[in-house]
Order: C-alpha cells, then sequence, then structure tokens
C-alpha cells in the first residue's frame, strides 16, 4: 500500500571541535570531559604537543576513552565509532601504528589526572540513600578479577598467582577503591599486585580521602588494631565488621545488649546481632554479626539500625561488577605493558566514574529518586550511541539523552533476596562441595529475624573482662598485680604479669609504677562530655 512506502528525511546539526580536533570528543560523556579540562590536564601532565599534529593529544586523551566504551575493539575499530557522525568533515582515518603511538606519547599520567579531577561524592546529602543522620556512607573493598597480558614485562611487575592446582593462565589486578555506597561513585582508586594486602593499598591512598562527614562501612579484612586507629584519626565514623575470633574488652554494658570497648585508643561499641533469613523456598539461613562502631550512643543509634545499614557495604560489589563485567565486559586488557595498562585502567576508572556522575545528576533531576535504581547498562549503551552519533558533544544542544535515558527505564525498588556467594571456576582454591543454598540459589526472603545477643550483660567471663570489673569498682585507685590476682580469684600474679603488660599495650591500663596498674586516663569520660554513655558507664558490670 502507498501509505506503508512512505518515507522521512531527518536532519540535525553536529557541533564539535573544528579541524583536526574534530575526533576528539565522547559524544555526551564530552560534558563530563570538556574540552578545557582536557587541556588543562595535558598542560599539568606536559603532555600537550610542541605542535599542532594530524593526532593532537586532546584527541589521544579522548581515543583512550572510547576505547574503555568499546573494550571488544581494534584500534581503528574505535577511530571509525569516533569519527561515524562526522562523514561530512572527510577525516582522514590513521593507520593503527599511529594510534599506537598516540597512546605511548601520552602514557598514563593525563588519564590518571583525569580521574583524580572526576573522583568524589556524586549526590547531595538529601538524596535517598546516600546518608545516614548526616554522614556520608562509604565503603573500602578491593577486586581481583581484572586480568592482563600475559607478556614479560607485564609478569615482571605483576607476577602470576600460584596455588595447589597450578599457576594463574594471567597476570591479576588488584584494584583497592573508597565507594560512596549510596551512588557506587568512587572517591579513590588505586591498584597494583595482587599479593600485596588490601589495607596496605588503601593505607597509602585512600585513607587521607576520608573525613569526619562521612561513616565508613568496612568488612573483616580491615578490622586490624592498626587500620582502625589510622582510619578514626582522619575523623570518620566507623561502622567495622570484626572477625568472630576477635573478643574485644567488655568495659561497660549498655541496656540494648551492646557493650564499650578500647581497640588501639578508638573507643567503641560492640553490637553482636545473630540474624537468621527465611526464604520463600523454606530455606533458613542463619549468620553472626560482630560490629564495632563509634557511634557509642545507643539511644540515638539503636543496634538494629545499625546492623541493617551495614548491609549498604555491599553496594561497593555492585560497583565493581559494573566496573569488571559491564564496562570492562570481563575481558583481557589490551595493553601489553605496564605503562599502558595504567592508561587503559585509569581511563576505565574516568569512564565509570563519569557515567556514575551522570547517573546521579539524572536520579537528582527527579525528587525522591534512589541512585539505586538507575540502570549502569541503559546508561552506558546510551553514551555508546551518542559517541557513535557524535550528538551532545556541546552543553548547548538540549537536555542530556543518557541522563533520559536512565530515567525512562529506572530498575524496580530492590526486592529483598538471598542469593549463595560461590567461585565458579572449575579449578578454584576456593572449590568446596556446594551446599543447600548453592543447590537452591538465588531466592526471595520471606521473613528476616534480628536479634541483638544480650551475653555482655551477663557475669564477666576471662581474665581481662574480670580485672576490668574489679579495678572498676574503684576506678582512681592504683592496684597491684598481687591484688588484682586476689580479686579475680588467682592464688598467684605471676601468671597474670603478662597479661597486664598486653593489656597496658592495647591502653586498657596503665602502668605507673613496677607492678602497679590503675584504669587508663581515657577510659574515663566525664559527664559533661558524654551525657548518653555516662549513664551506662555507671551501670558498668557490678562485683
Amino acid at each position: 500500500m502507498p501509505n506503508q512506502c512512505a518515507t522521512s528525511v531527518l536532519t540535525r546539526t553536529i557541533a564539535v571541535a573544528e579541524g583536526v580536533y574534530a575526533p576528539g570528543h565522547l559524544g555526551e560523556l564530552t560534558r563530563q570531559f570538556p574540552f578545557e579540562l582536557v587541556d588543562d590536564v595535558l598542560i599539568q601532565t606536559r603532555t600537550m604537543q610542541t605542535r599542532v599534529r594530524r593526532l593532537p593529544s586532546r584527541v589521544g586523551v579522548y581515543f583512550v576513552l572510547a576505547m574503555a566504551l568499546f573494550p571488544g575493539l581494534g584500534y581503528v575499530r574505535v577511530w571509525d565509532k569516533l569519527t561515524a557522525g562526522l562523514g561530512q568533515l572527510c577525516l582522514r582515518r590513521p593507520s593503527e601504528k599511529a594510534l599506537r603511538d598516540l597512546r605511548r606519547r601520552l602514557g598514563a599520567a593525563p588519564l590518571k589526572q583525569l580521574f583524580t579531577v572526576l573522583a568524589g561524592p556524586v549526590a547531595g546529602p538529601r538524596t535517598p540513600g546516600v546518608c545516614y543522620r548526616g554522614w556520608r556512607t562509604v565503603a573500602f573493598d578491593g577486586c581481583s578479577s581484572a586480568k592482563a597480558p600475559d607478556r614479560a614485562r607485564v609478569c615482571t611487575w605483576l607476577g602470576k598467582h600460584k596455588h595447589r592446582y597450578g599457576q594463574e593462565g594471567y597476570p591479576m589486578l588488584k584494584l583497592m577503591v573508597l565507594c560512596e555506597t549510596g551512588t557506587r561513585a568512587l572517591l579513590g582508586a588505586v591498584f597494583g599486585p595482587v599479593p600485596q594486602k588490601e589495607t596496605a593499598y588503601a593505607e597509602q591512598q585512600l585513607l587521607p580521602l576520608l573525613d569526619d562527614s562521612m561513616l565508613l562501612l568496612n568488612d573483616r579484612g580491615f578490622d586490624t588494631d592498626d587500620f582502625l586507629a589510622k582510619a578514626a584519626a582522619t575523623g570518620v565514623q566507623l561502622l567495622v565488621r570484626l572477625k568472630g575470633a576477635r573478643t574485644p574488652a567488655r568495659w561497660a554494658a549498655l541496656p540494648d545488649g551492646t557493650y564499650l570497648t578500647r581497640i588501639n585508643g578508638v573507643r567503641l561499641r560492640i553490637i553482636d546481632a545473630h540474624i537468621a533469613v527465611t526464604t520463600v523456598k523454606g530455606l533458613r539461613l542463619q549468620g553472626h554479626y560482630r560490629l564495632a562502631t563509634t557511634l557509642v550512643d545507643h539511644r540515638r543509634h539503636p543496634a538494629a539500625e545499625l546492623v541493617s545499614l551495614y548491609h549498604e557495604r555491599w553496594e561497593i560489589e555492585s560497583a565493581f561488577y559494573s566496573l569488571r563485567h559491564t564496562l570492562q565486559t570481563g575481558l583481557v586488557l589490551r595493553s601489553q605493558d605496564p605503562v599502558g595498562v595504567h592508561q587503559e585502567l585509569w581511563a576505565h576508572l574516568a569512564v565509570y566514574q563519569a557515567l556514575r556522575r551522570t547517573m546521579a545528576e539524572a536520579a537528582e533531576s527527579r525528587p525522591g529518586t534512589d541512585p539505586d535504581r538507575a540502570s549502569f547498562t541503559v546508561a552506558l549503551e546510551t553514551a555508546k550511541d551518542q559517541v557513535i552519533a557524535a550528538a551532545g558533544v556541546l552543553p548547548d544542544e538540549g537536555h542530556g539523552w543518557i541522563g533520559q535515558a536512565v530515567l525512562d527505564n529506572l530498575l524496580p525498588p530492590r526486592r529483598p533476596r538471598i542469593a549463595p556467594r560461590r567461585v565458579k571456576c572449575p579449578i578454584s582454591r576456593y572449590a568446596a562441595p556446594p551446599d543447600q543454598a548453592q543447590v537452591l540459589g538465588a531466592s526471595r526472603i520471606s521473613d528476616v529475624t534480628l536479634t541483638v545477643d544480650q551475653s555482655s550483660r551477663q557475669a564477666p567471663v576471662g581474665r581481662r573482662d574480670r580485672t576490668l570489673q574489679l579495678m572498676r569498682t574503684h576506678p582512681a585507685r592504683s592496684w597491684l598485680a598481687c591484688e588484682i590476682a586476689r580479686g579475680i580469684g588467682l592464688d598467684d600474679a605471676r601468671g597474670l604479669r603478662a597479661e597486664l603488660g598486653r593489656w597496658v599495650n592495647e591502653g586498657i591500663l596503665r602502668r605507673i609504677a613496677r607492678g602497679v596498674y590503675t584504669l587508663d586516663d581515657d577510659w574515663m569520660m566525664s559527664e559533661g562530655q558524654h551525657g548518653a554513655v555516662s549513664g551506662a558507664l555507671t551501670t558498668a558490670i557490678s562485683p
């Protein structure tokens, strides 16, 4: 029929940079990487070209960023994506060698500096799910699944992990990030060889990014005494899960079943919680959480509320999934030398952060929208389309298509469900027979029971707790080691002196003379400074 053969002619105007700078764009994401910012970064890192080339340094930065958007394509194919919408300019296609030389000329410094500029919190304090009682929730974690090419120079830098099944096929990178859990945006990142501990990476570059406006949610891998002390020194509030084998000293029991302690000079409140989850498939799973927090006011910060808040730490795992599997599509990095690996990974981090900033801006444009509902896949695919069409390069071309696509495809509110954690690699060193949860797979939750352990209000057990109980009866008194021994029911003080010395090092006691001890002054909190806690101190376990 004639009406089925009708045609329409669409015309549009594309605004890009002039001349040889025209391929230097990233579609609508260019608004997160404006020309002025890229030029300034090139000047600061001293990588700006000394003469105008057919491939200027600015174009090189956008080309490396575009490689992060299209990780499965070669150099020339990525260049074709950048110039697909610029056909009328009749741009010459460079050779693969020219693009490779362009990358080498740039190095990793401009991309690292670009990520540093973009990194940081991206949502306002009133955005849903971003803050708890005025503190922005953040988390540390590491990811060791990024694979680098199996080349001699890369292996010299990263090495290959060995385990009982043999040797890894590729050198592995450990990526350590500080993440804003509400939006999954990155505040900082560092990466390097896998054998180095996560706490070492965090202490090197990420701890200085913390301040007193944040609440840090940490996993059990970050519960060492030194790390807790260094983190608390930044002014950040802490909510850390402790290893089950740790038994902090019980200084004072609080009415809600929690108790106060001190670890390496840091005053903390310990929450022992038992969680039972029942799924719609009839499976019942149980677990025990021991949390340590600097939020010592049990009235203002109920224990059950903090245990539920700690669940937000898992948002960082979703951030790693988006970066490693959605953006990088799980592929091996393409660079063949350490400098190229650095450049490529900083480019991935910069593009990831730009997408998160765009998604957060879109969510905030619609009041009451939780950033968790913004789809990273929708944002990424729309950004790729804008690169191919060279659309939205300059900010005066109307509204953002990426943000609009995110709002038009919001994910449904998150459902309470549970899924087993397991490593699917058949030769994994973590391989184990599947349990019932793994057999049943992911399932929706029908009921959650949270119970705070009340054992802290019972009679103390162990020499340390009994010693604190005894000395708390006369806080200002000096105690001889033999008096402490008799008070806790020991016949001889010789076996107790070594433990007293260890408690002095932990900051619980203070040695004022040989064999003479008293409670540390910092334990004696004044009622005026800690009104919410002083009442609990006076109700410490009585003899």
